[in-house]
């Protein structure tokens, strides 16, 4: 298989913060990979440079083989990339049907169309019995089903996963792990964002790792959680002696 994202020595300043300092790596189509790192690694910024939400002051971002530096959200959103966001962001006043269906209505404005294929992607994460509630009613592990249908909606072949296993118990965390291997069976490209590294273990085929805006690792996960570098920045000697007993 090809790649479908390559990233190029991306770089992003804001005043005299470095929020993403020349990083680079490609994903291949199918694949799964983990963008880690400490909180203001740079992962949510390199995600809304991904999806055009910043512009970076430097560097390449071809999805699919087009360059898609300098397109609008929407644009890259119909170049086949979405995304969920670290904080979920649902209508709350619209039902789950009617959030979904905005995805939908990228692809086709037609109300009856957007609604079957709002159903569907509703259907696929395990929300049909919740299609009529206002989205504000609805619990955290839901609104993040909530977010990964809408972004299904657009049809997309990448998705970018951001933090959707933020404020979950152990239970729903096993739930939304299913839900990426399920996306990923379907044959989604996924890159996620996830501090939740047994989740990210489970999921990953790939990852790397962003200290302070740079790449610090890139790897398997095993090469990743015997990394010193890496247990230094981020995972600490604690996690690592564990994984290796599992590992032994």
């Amino acid at each position: 298989m090809g790649e479908a994202l390559v990233i190029r020595d991306l770089s992003k300043r804001f005043g005299g913060l470095r929020a993403v300092q020349e990083v680079s790596f490609s994903v291949r189509e199918n694949e799964t990979l983990a963008l880690i790192g400490p909180n203001g690694a740079g992962k949510t910024t390199s995600f809304n440079l991904i999806t055009g939400f910043f512009r970076p002051d430097t560097g390449s971002i071809t999805a699919f083989g087009r360059e898609i530096v300098g397109l609008r959200p929407h644009d890259i959103c119909a170049h086949g990339l979405a995304r969920t966001f670290q904080v979920a962001k649902p209508f709350g006043a619209m039902t789950v049907l009617a959030n979904v269906m905005t995805g939908a209505f990228l692809r086709d404005k037609r109300i009856e169309v957007a609604r079957e294929k709002a159903r569907e992607a509703i259907e696929f994460v395990g929300l049909s019995a919740k299609e009529g509630r206002p989205a504000r009613d609805l619990t955290t592990i839901d609104q993040r089903r909530l977010e990964m249908a809408r972004a299904l909606a657009t049809e997309p072949r990448l998705l970018l996963l951001d933090e959707v296993m933020a404020g979950l118990n152990p239970a729903e965390i096993d739930q939304a792990v299913a839900l990426v291997g399920k996306l990923s069976q379907r044959g989604l490209t996924i890159v996620i964002v996830e501090h939740v590294m047994r989740a990210i273990m489970a999921v990953a085929r790939h990852i790397v790792v962003l200290d302070h805006g740079q790449k610090i690792a890139e790897g398997s996960p095993r090469e990743i959680v015997e990394n010193p570098q890496v247990i230094r920045a981020y995972l600490g000697s604690g996690y690592a002696h564990a994984s290796a007993s599992e590992a032994r």
